[in-house]
């Protein structure tokens, strides 16, 4: 999709993510100097306005398992931003009619539609997505409905401006959020403070999904990669901080859904976190 595909409020935006208006300009460049010229450069930096490199494209890679209900809404709301983006859906074993629907999406020019066979994990999905990528920047998108893609915009202008190497979507330590149940919360608490002690970088929230850094230093630890489950994203965050790579957090918006809304993550996966802080932050595998 070029970058200076806009989407108007009004535009009526199908499952294959055609519009019959234009779109929203973020990344257009006239718009971006209109911006620069009325608001500044500070007040366009807070606003996260800012232009693209010629050429760019970001990856998104969707898990997706089990995902019927959500995933053709991300896929719209990922298209929606208004970004130059390459697709890649990991059908990870569904069994719901997920496949079904991805098979109709899969047509489109932006997607690329992978599966596999049986259910393998997060982990493991991860791993295929990073294979196929060929975008400059990578991010992970999960395919319910508690990431709001909106906010890849904010997450990539570090990245874009070179302040940062890796970007996290913190959804923990400001206001404009849902509020988490107390126990979720203080679980994602303790396991982010014990791995900021063994692995290095001061975060809020290392279980997030939204992990953004550009496509090498994806690629750089993908033949190290070894999690096929959650403990990928602690994994992530070690060989990551080995690299002496830079970290930021930007505050991201998060609805948090319950189990009977097909929440995957158990407290098994709490006791892996842990294990996995052991294993990469303390004896460093």
């Amino acid at each position: 999709m070029p970058a200076d595909r806009t989407i108007s409020d009004d535009s009526k935006i199908d499952a294959q993510g055609s519009t019959s208006n234009e779109p929203v300009r973020w990344f257009e460049k006239q718009y971006v100097a209109e911006m620069m010229g009325l608001l500044g450069p500070d007040t366009c930096r807070r606003l996260a306005i800012f232009d693209l490199p010629d050429g760019f494209r970001l990856t998104v890679i969707v898990p997706v398992y089990n995902e019927c209900g959500t995933v053709a809404d991300v896929l719209k709301r990922l298209r929606m931003t208004g970004l130059p983006l390459q697709i890649i859906v990991i059908d990870d074993g569904s069994h719901d009619g997920s496949s079904e629907i991805l098979r109709s999406l899969a047509d489109a020019d932006d997607v690329t539609l992978l599966r596999h066979d049986h259910n393998r994990g997060k982990g493991a999905a991860i791993r295929t997505g990073i294979e196929a990528a060929t975008g400059d920047v990578i991010v992970i998108q999960d395919a319910d409905s508690e990431y709001d893609p909106a906010d890849l915009r904010t997450l990539l202008q570090p990245l874009i401006e070179k302040s940062a190497d890796v970007v996290y979507g913190t959804r923990y330590g400001h206001c404009d959020r849902q509020l988490s149940p107390w126990w979720h919360q203080a679980v994602n608490s303790l396991i982010t403070i014990l791995a900021s002690v063994a692995i290095g970088p001061r975060l809020s929230d290392v279980e997030t999904c939204y992990k953004m850094a550009g496509a090498e230093h994806f690629k750089a630890i993908l033949p190290n990669l070894r999690e096929d489950r959650f403990g990928i994203e602690i994994e992530l965050t070690a060989r990551w901080a080995r690299l002496g790579l830079r970290f930021t957090e930007r505050p991201i918006r998060y609805q948090h859904r319950w189990y009977d809304e097909g929440k995957k993550i158990t407290w098994k996966d709490g006791v892996s976190a842990l294990f996995c802080i052991a294993k990469y932050g303390l004896l460093r595998r």
